[in-house]
């Protein structure tokens, strides 16, 4: 992948364009029960992103697991179909737009799946060859669907991420980045230490950036910069609204923060951030946003 000088512009949170689309999300599978009820709109949200002048589209296989699927009905063979079915409608969202825009297969964490809010703590009842195996079936998936690049995302602990790595392993290096949630400036969610969690990640083969994600806006900055002294990759940055998830509502509690603020956006640049866009409570007006900024500062050609 050819990462953009000053930086690349990823897609905003799919949960925030459904949900404006009036789409209800207080459901197991969370955005990724569209990709059995209403595939369409999939297309349609991301196609608001690609609109907004993202050039990376990130699929709805967030929350979707084999495991989830089947518990929703489907078979192991309609399962694994539904969930590689995610990058097939990432990319006709791209072809309609007539974008040379990429796709990124979302792996996210264990946690997600449960529908909990776990994936901010960490704190899973399962060890680590459990993990293990969870992460290799949904990869063996993704990789499988053929998408440009994984985008493994809001990992809470150097745990998991070991998991990852060693899925990664069995399924074959692909284009990645891998990125940490958060819970302050120089921890993440699950209490690791942001320099470990990044130079952990950095490790692993194919990966082409490390970062943060679905964290306060005003967090990613100082967690950059730490990030910075542990490796030389590209960093990945994608904040939240700055607000607290309450698992009880299924909803972000307090008041939200600008994730595209550009003070925000110029300090993740100076920290080595070539990848950036927005999570849940980033929509395509961010996106849009972003772009703009990015398009004033990149060089003339």
């Amino acid at each position: 992948m050819n990462i953009r000088s000053p930086f690349t512009v990823l897609d905003g949170g799919l949960s925030t364009v459904l949900e404006a689309r009036g789409v209800d999300l207080k459901h197991p599978l969370w955005t990724g029960r569209l990709i059995i009820e209403s595939p369409e709109t999939l297309i349609e949200a991301h196609g608001d992103y690609l609109r907004a002048g993202a050039e990376v589209i990130i699929t709805a296989s967030y929350q979707s697991s084999v495991a989830g699927l089947e518990k929703a009905g489907l078979t192991r063979a309609e399962a694994e179909a539904a969930l590689g079915s995610t990058t097939t409608l990432a990319r006709e969202a791209v072809s309609r737009h007539g974008s040379p825009a990429l796709v990124a297969a979302s792996v996210g964490p264990y946690g997600a799946t449960r529908a909990d809010g776990s994936e901010y703590r960490g704190d899973y009842d399962v060890d680590a060859a459990q993990l293990r195996e969870f992460h290799r079936r949904r990869l063996d998936v993704l990789v499988d669907s053929a998408p440009d690049l994984l985008a493994v995302e809001t990992i809470p602990t150097v745990f998991e991420a070991h998991a990852i790595a060693a899925a990664i392993a069995a399924t074959g290096a692909t284009p990645s980045w891998f990125s940490f949630v958060c819970r302050d400036e120089a921890h993440t969610a699950g209490g690791d230490r942001i320099e470990d969690a990044i130079a952990m990640a950095a490790g692993i083969p194919g990966m082409i950036a490390v970062g943060v994600n679905c964290t306060d806006p005003r967090l990613i900055g100082p967690l950059l910069e730490r990030a910075a002294t542990v490796t030389d990759l590209p960093l990945v940055a994608y904040a939240n609204g700055g607000q607290n998830w309450n698992t009880a509502a299924g909803a972000w509690d307090g008041d939200p923060i600008a994730p595209d603020a550009p003070a925000f956006v110029a300090s993740w640049v100076a920290s080595g951030a070539r990848m950036i866009g927005g999570c849940c409570g980033a929509g395509p007006a961010h996106i849009a946003s972003l772009r703009r900024q990015r398009d004033a500062t990149a060089p003339a050609r």
